[in-house]
């Protein structure tokens, strides 16, 4: 659930804070107060598009919070795969930061890209605005609305068609490389063959190319080595350390405290002896080698000259190594393989075939009770005659979705005009009223906790609002909804009210958000009753209004 939200410096906001509620939260407020910089700051915080003229004037940054409580276990182990964990509280705090140069978005103080972001927020929220149910218009956005119906019953099979399609067309690509002649073959052969040989011959192996850079380091710099090394010598033979403790150790008898200074002159010259010692060996031991040299220098560019040719690295040329080996076996045995590349592509065409069919009778169960239902709630919502048919077609190819392409129809007048594609038919009004439909029904199944509405109220008013404000007040009981509306018959349905309105503050317009008493309450809605005069006529309306509404809400519970 959505617990709050924050906005600071974006348009007209200065500073708001919002703590919502479970069931129907509605925003209401004059015409350009400010209602859409809200839902939008919401769009924001989840990754839209940000335009640095967002930032309020005389502002250097914007800056957008939200704070969801996470309480579900399945949504924590969802967030768990995406690397993110609410805290011990439940509580999952994403933000983003406006300047004038970029946006950085955090989720739990961990900064996250536009993907993962929208993989998380996922999760949480969907906002239905005018966009979404233009979504209505793409007949794929049918086939996610029919599986997200049925996804108790095809969520399994969905998965298997999915997998089966990643094989069929692994086997299909596969199959099609098979298609080299055989002179094309054996000259290909030939050259893998050659490049086997070469590589083995090299007999290189892992580290190699390490160790004779540093051997080839030390002979190109054999004569600088041997200069500075017999200048250290000499620099450490001296005596005066000696000297020094020989000094000390004299005249320690006849001050205890000398004893500690004389030890660590000791222990230098320990140091010191151990040091020239080993200077000494090294010096001995060095030689300059110069057929040694010559076979080093060579070697090294050699296997440079495989690790370029074959992957970089001492690694990537002994997996080159197998590939290749893999790719002669092909070569060899080409026939052979290609039939048996054909059998199994045939066998996984036949088994992916099975399962597209089994999720296509499924879809089809399951279509028939969805148009149902949607056909019910259409009626509710003030469809007075409609035919509403979700049409299953087989398309001619496989996709990961199966075989099925999934189309809504409808038609307004039934017997005069035969159910048509909603583009075909439907008005901007009228398609909000069908996704409400359609998200009442999946009320049910969906399991994103809250629901963010729009718009919702385009085109609409009288019975139809009334209609509307009851499907919003069901989906509120299984789901948080905030929904922004200029009706009062939505806004009577209100389970917390919030007014956003523009007030002038130190010579400059700033947009306020205060959430409603129910005395409050009445007043709004009175003034979306009444327009530019509030009698006490219309706040009576208003008090009925909302008292009709508590009613409704309560009857609904029972």
């Amino acid at each position: 659930m959505l617990l709050g939200l924050h906005v600071k410096n974006l348009a007209l906001i200065e500073r708001a804070d919002i703590e919502f509620a479970g069931g129907l939260n509605i925003l209401t407020g004059e015409t350009g107060a400010g209602k859409s910089v809200i839902i939008g700051s919401v769009g924001l915080a989840l990754g839209a598009k940000a335009s640095k003229d967002l930032i309020r004037q005389g502002e250097e940054s914007a800056y957008i919070e939200l704070v969801f409580s996470v309480d579900d276990e399945k949504k924590k182990e969802a967030l768990k795969e995406l690397e993110i964990v609410p805290d011990g509280d439940g509580l999952l705090i994403i933000s983003r930061r406006i300047t004038q140069n970029r946006s950085v978005s955090r989720v739990n103080d961990e900064t996250v890209t536009a993907a993962r972001l929208r993989a998380v927020t996922g999760l949480l929220l969907d906002i239905h605005g005018q966009h979404e149910h233009q979504s209505l218009l793409h007949r794929q956005r049918h086939l996610e609305i029919l599986d997200e119906y049925s996804r108790s019953e095809t969520e399994q099979l969905r998965s298997k068609v999915a997998d089966g399609y990643r094989k069929y067309n692994a086997l299909k690509e596969k199959l099609a490389d098979f298609s080299m002649d055989g002179e094309t073959r054996r000259r290909e052969a030939d050259f893998v063959r050659f490049e086997i040989d070469e590589i083995e011959n090299a007999r290189i192996r892992p580290g190699e190319e390490d160790e004779l850079s540093a051997r080839y380091r030390r002979f190109s710099h054999a004569q600088k080595i041997i200069e500075s090394m017999t200048d250290a010598y000499r620099a450490l033979d001296g005596d005066g350390i000696s000297r020094a403790l020989r000094e000390v150790e004299s005249v320690v008898e006849y001050d205890d405290g000398l004893r500690g200074i004389a030890d660590s002159l000791a222990d230098v010259e320990s140091i010191l002896g151990d040091l020239n010692r080993s200077i000494s060996d090294y010096m001995n031991e060095m030689e300059f080698d110069g057929e040694e040299f010559k076979q080093t220098e060579e070697r090294l560019d050699f296997i440079r000259g495989l690790m370029a040719k074959y992957g970089g690295t001492e690694e990537a040329v002994l997996k080159s190594l197998e590939q290749k080996r893999r790719r002669l076996d092909e070569l060899t045995n080409y026939e052979e393989r290609a039939a048996q590349t054909e059998r199994e592509y045939e066998t996984q065409e036949r088994e992916l075939a099975k399962l597209c069919g089994e999720l296509s009778a499924a879809r089809s169960r399951a279509a028939a009770v969805l148009e149902e239902r949607i056909r019910t709630e259409l009626s509710d919502l003030n469809f007075l005659h409609v035919d509403f048919r979700i049409d299953i077609r087989r398309l001619e190819h496989f996709t990961a979705s199966g075989f099925d392409e999934v189309e809504f129809l409808i038609s307004t007048n039934p017997g005069s005009i035969p159910p048509r594609p909603l583009g075909e038919v439907a008005s901007g009004g009228e398609l909000s009223r069908i996704m409400l439909a359609i998200k009442t029904v999946l009320a049910d199944t969906d399991d994103i906790p809250t629901l963010i509405f729009d718009e919702i109220d385009s085109g609409i008013s009288g019975r139809t609002a009334q209609k509307v404000s009851e499907r919003l007040s069901y989906i509120a009981k299984k789901h948080q909804v905030l929904c922004i509306t200029h009706l009062p018959q939505i806004a009577a349905m209100a389970d917390v009210h919030f007014e956003i309105r523009k007030e002038a503050e130190n010579g400059r317009t700033v947009t306020m958000i205060h959430r409603l008493s129910e005395t409050e309450q009445v007043e709004e809605l009175a003034r979306l009753l009444g327009g530019a005069e509030i009698t006490d006529t219309v706040r009576e309306n208003a008090r009925e209004m909302k008292r009709l509404a508590e009613s409704r809400k309560a009857e609904t519970k029972n």
